[in-house]
């Protein structure tokens, strides 16, 4: 945990009697946030809960708290359960911690049954049975819901929630299961003639999985495609959208969106969708007006911008009652959407408008609680689809489903609606392997394939470096591997820094525009932000080479060729979080540095006096990351890294790399642990969707 102090040992006094009342409670919550053990909102969660109950029980005040720090790693709910049973493992303190967690759990009562009593016991705690539709607040059956601020979901594995979670969990459940209901079967003569005009007809030996996922997504108002990099995530989107439109009634009349959580993802999610659809014009033989769609598509845009984000509130101009103009909706990298958003998004769709949801299900989850692409992918890699769905597919796009994927009893409906994509068409090489051995957990076949590529020398396409300060990491960054940029580094764009200054106003946007395509080549990624090895050190780092070499002239915040980062969303100045640009001279006042983005193919300029929310960005979180690929990565693992190194993350490090990557690791065994630690979120969205809506085999 972030900014975790030296833990107190003497804490230990304050659990010397053989009872905890709930003051000592709410004293011993304190003094963890005072360790760094819990965060000070952690604890003042169980405080308002006291406020609220004075007859609060300890084990409510600790479950309270403890449910506050796991919505703050990224869990929308808390298991009882594993709570009581397994406390080192839900809240992973370190090994000092573990005596003071001990002393805790021994003045907490032992079982679960007595937790749910206390809990149930209390009129903060509303409870509501998995099935019964049945709520109870305070004891009494059927009570009306005054708003209780935490929601305990009993059953088999009974969950504590936050008020707002639970809301979204619901919300997004009935949302889907609403959309994944079977509308009337298109006609299948016309789906076939249609995609086998768009993929070729279809093949006896193997499944083509993206034909199957645009077949699919006609039989319902949600698709959810997911896949590797290469797999064709965006090629088969691009495919679906003419499908719609050469089965819509009335095809003029078709509105079309595009979306992504971040600038940068919206931005290539347009760039590979207009690319795809325009390749497409052949096939069509003029019967689809392509050019027409690609037009009345529009941008691509933020989720922010499409739902109409409010400053400084939690509220979208768009909703239920204030619905999209849209009938088909297209989200890229959907694995960066967080519970609160999804529920956001749906609510605001009409009823009859398709979603369809793009992404990578073995990517890091969003950073904000919930890990909604990761539930909905639940049973993608085994397929689960009916006998029905088998037939229609066979039918319709003349795909024989292999034994192998389909649902030996009873499946979700979802399932039925979503497709993996199982073949990279160019995400191969040496960088899929180590891609594919870190997604199944194979450390020695991750650490030999970089050992491999590293003995090769300069022209490798893996590197594997270990130690040492940062200032290696970063002349390695500026200089390229070596001082040799066989792969990208920040050298060519210092080589565009130093050029001639442009005459014209067209030269000076060409040159502005290939000091931001250069600076996308690389990119330094780390995992945490503080430290040298952070983000932070990193920045620092860079820095201070750059200006050794005369590359920039730091005298401020602000200085040429400083990148940036956009923080927080700002419609005003059309930016958004995620955004990247560089400071640089305008071409009419050279003395007046401006920052520049690239927002598609066009230049976007701001004043720097009035970008407030940014950070320097040679290096970057792998988070922050997400939506982007560059050339050569170089993903730099902190020893302080803790928790936040884990499986997902170096996944999705290396899959930002095209042609090269290289892997950073400040001390021995910190890949092996990572590949080690898949992430686990705390989820019960899929409850939901099990309960009365499983259709049967």
């Amino acid at each position: 945990m972030r900014g975790r102090r030296k833990i107190d040992l003497q804490t230990l006094d304050l659990f010397a009697q053989p009872q905890l009342s709930a003051q000592d409670t709410l004293g011993a919550l304190a003094r963890l946030s005072d360790a760094g053990l819990l965060r000070r909102l952690d604890s003042a969660l169980a405080a308002f809960v006291h406020g609220q109950d004075p007859g609060a029980e300890p084990a409510l005040l600790v479950a309270a708290a403890v449910l506050a720090q796991m919505e703050g790693r990224g869990h929308s709910c808390l298991p009882l359960a594993a709570l009581v049973a397994r406390p080192n493992d839900v809240l992973a303190w370190p090994r000092e911690a573990q005596p003071l967690l001990a002393a805790l759990w021994d003045r907490l009562p032992p079982r679960l049954e007595d937790w749910l009593a206390a809990l149930q016991r209390s009129p903060v705690v509303r409870t509501v049975q998995d099935g019964s539709g049945k709520a109870v607040c305070n004891g009494v059956d059927n009570a009306v819901d005054d708003g209780c601020p935490l929601v305990l979901r009993t059953g088999a594995e009974p969950l504590l929630y936050l008020r707002r979670y639970w809301d979204y969990e619901r919300g997004v459940a009935a949302h889907i299961a609403r959309r994944t209901e079977v509308d009337a079967e298109p006609d299948t003569d016309r789906v076939r003639g249609w995609l086998d005009r768009l993929f070729g007809p279809s093949g006896a030996d193997k499944p083509d999985w993206q034909k199957l996922a645009c077949a699919l997504a006609l039989r319902g108002r949600l698709s959810v495609i997911t896949g590797g990099p290469g797999t064709g995530k965006t090629y088969t989107a691009a495919r679906l959208l003419a499908l719609l439109f050469a089965m819509a009634p009335d095809a003029q009349q078709l509105r079309v969106a595009l979306a992504a959580p971040t600038g940068k993802a919206a931005a290539r999610l347009k760039q590979a969708i207009d690319a795809s659809l325009l390749d497409l014009k052949d096939s069509v033989q003029g019967e689809l007006d392509l050019e027409a769609l690609v037009q009345r598509m529009g941008a691509a845009r933020t989720l922010h911008s499409l739902l109409g984000a409010r400053p400084d509130t939690r509220y979208f101009r768009h909703h239920a009652g204030n619905p999209l103009d849209v009938d088909v909706l297209i989200v890229d990298e959907a694995s960066m959407i967080h519970l609160e958003m999804m529920a956001a998004l749906l609510q605001a769709l009409p009823p009859t408008a398709r979603l369809v949801l793009l992404g990578d299900k073995d990517q890091l989850a969003s950073v904000e609680a919930g890990a909604v692409l990761g539930d909905l992918c639940r049973d993608a890699q085994a397929g689960c689809y009916l006998p029905a769905t088998c037939a229609y597919a066979e039918s319709a796009a003349g795909q024989r489903i292999p034994a192998e994927f389909m649902a030996a009893g009873a499946a979700l409906p979802l399932a039925q609606h979503t497709v993996m994509l199982r073949e990279s068409r160019r995400f191969g090489g040496p960088i899929g392997q180590l891609a594919l051995a870190v997604n199944r957990g194979d450390a020695p076949a991750a650490q030999a394939l970089l050992a491999e590529h590293t003995r090769l020398g300069v022209d490798a396409v893996l590197w594997a470096r270990q130690g040492g300060a940062a200032q290696r990491i970063a002349e390695d960054a500026v200089h390229g591997r070596g001082r040799q940029a066989s792969y990208a580094a920040y050298a060519r764009q210092l080589g565009l820094w130093r050029s001639d200054r442009p005459q014209t106003p067209q030269e000076h946007e060409d040159w502005v525009c290939g000091v931001l395509n250069a600076f996308e080549r690389f990119r330094l990624l780390c995992a945490v932000r503080e430290g040298d090895w952070g983000v932070a050190g990193l920045n620092r780092a860079v820095e201070a080479v750059l200006q050794a070499q005369g590359a920039i002239r730091k005298e401020g915040e602000w200085y040429a060729g400083r990148p940036v980062m956009v923080t927080r969303n700002d419609a005003q100045l059309n930016v958004f979080n995620g955004d990247i640009g560089i400071a640089l001279p305008g071409f009419a006042d050279p003395s007046r540095l401006r920052v520049y983005f690239l927002q598609g193919e066009k230049l976007h300029a701001v004043s720097t006096a009035r970008l407030a929310q940014v950070e320097t960005a040679f290096a970057m979180t792998v988070h922050k990351s997400q939506g982007s690929e560059f050339e050569h990565t170089a993903l730099v693992l902190s020893a302080q890294g803790g928790n936040v190194l884990n499986r997902e993350l170096v996944y999705t490090g290396i899959t930002r790399a095209r042609q090269a990557f290289t892997l950073w690791a400040e001390v021995p065994g910190l890949l092996a642990s990572a590949i080690a630690s898949p992430t686990q979120r705390s989820s019960g969205l899929l409850r939901f969707l099990e309960h009365g809506v499983r259709c049967s085999a």
